[in-house]
């Protein structure tokens, strides 16, 4: 859980889990816009390289193949 505290003031605002949260200060009247991250957090057992996949975006189509 996360707990949300006013930019200005530092008072607890809310406590929870949000993806976009918008509240206004009781106390201050500060608007408080907050958008939530995923964190860059690896899965255990992850392989250490990389794999890009790049997709072709032109035909084949009139391409002559090697004889067999």
């Amino acid at each position: 859980m996360e707990i949300v505290r006013c930019g200005s003031c530092n008072r607890k605002l809310a406590e929870g889990e949000f993806t976009c949260l918008s509240i206004k200060c009781s106390r201050c009247g500060t608007m408080n816009i907050l958008k939530a991250f995923e964190p860059l957090i690896r899965k255990p057992g992850a392989s250490d390289h990389e794999v890009n996949y790049v997709k072709a975006n032109h035909s084949l189509a009139g391409r002559q193949t090697s004889p067999s």
